[in-house]
């Protein structure tokens, strides 16, 4: 991989070097690296999809998965199909994200579709960034679909961050729920210039004391525009949150469009949201302490999606 590549494999994934466990590194539309372990095995696709499957064993512990995506090529449009199948009572990390650099003029567009099928009383945590960067003017674009089914007594962590660099967006988020499962979303998405983000959850809790809390924190600045959809059904006995908090700025617009539906009389389902700029005497405060206008906004954006 040459300086650019490693610089997103730094960014979005927080990698120096060749990761220890399992990893598998895709590069330009091929594969960079690959590694898998005595518990987890990654295998590429045979049903004509380009994409990974992932096995994890039940009973595999304190093990991470690295699946990360860079694309330094302008131009290159890719749709990547990545299934994991986690056994039985894991508890697992995995980091997946993509970074895209783009110099050219022509559009480039990672779409990766995620599925997860997590077995009984396994814990997951997965973790996703997204980045851009680049001096060119051809747009970079990703489109993230997870679809998560959760057994029974699971549990799913997922941390989505995206701060920069990424002109457009639609980020679709679907899952299922058995009994006693829960499901933990935590989204920072920040947007300038003309950039545009759209994310789209909608979770089923199907099974009685399934439970499942989405939770948003974004910012807005100059002329770009965001939407967060949120859609908990609650089908049995269950409990169900979804929050948007959002920061506006100079002229950009924010739409938040939560939705609950209660199927069942022991569903207990709650939504906040709320969007506004930031409050004059934060800013104030900050200034009194020396530092400019700008530099006081910037302390308080970074705190604000930390």
């Amino acid at each position: 991989m040459d300086l650019i590549q490693k610089n997103l494999l730094e960014q979005i994934a927080g990698l120096h070097e060749i990761p220890e466990g399992a990893y598998n590194i895709r590069a330009n539309g091929q594969s960079a690296g690959r590694n898998s372990t005595a518990h987890i095995e990654i295998v590429t696709k045979t049903d004509g999809k380009s994409g990974i499957d992932i096995k994890i064993q039940p009973g595999t512990k304190k093990e991470s998965v690295h699946i990360p995506v860079v694309l330094s090529q302008s131009g290159l449009k890719e749709s990547v199909y990545n299934d994991f199948f986690i056994g039985e009572d894991c508890d697992i990390t995995i980091v997946a994200g993509c970074g895209i650099h783009n110099c050219g003029v022509d559009m480039s567009e990672h779409s990766g579709i995620h599925t997860f099928y997590v077995g009984k009383n396994s814990r997951v945590r997965y973790i996703e960034k997204h980045y851009g960067e680049g001096d060119g003017r051809g747009e970079n674009v990703m489109n993230p679909s997870t679809v998560i089914h959760l057994d029974e007594g699971a549990y799913m962590e997922m941390d989505t961050m995206q701060i920069k660099g990424i002109d457009s967006t639609v980020r679709t988020t679907r899952a299922d729920l058995a009994a006693d499962a829960t499901l933990v979303i935590r989204e920072k998405i920040m947007t300038h210039g003309t950039q545009t983000a759209k994310t789209d959850f909608e979770v089923d809790m199907n099974g009685a004391g399934s439970s499942a809390n989405v939770i948003s924190r974004s910012v807005a600045k100059e002329s770009s525009h965001q939407i967060f959809l949120s859609r908990i059904n609650g089908n049995n006995q269950c409990a169900g949150h979804t929050e948007c908090d959002a920061i506006i700025m100079d002229a950009a617009s924010v739409s938040a469009i939560p939705e609950l539906t209660a199927n069942h009389v022991e569903a207990n389902l709650i939504h906040e949201a709320a969007i506004g700029k930031i409050a004059g005497e934060q800013l104030i405060k900050l200034m009194t302490l020396g530092l400019t206008e700008k530099e006081a906004e910037e302390q308080i954006v970074n705190g604000f999606l930390k």
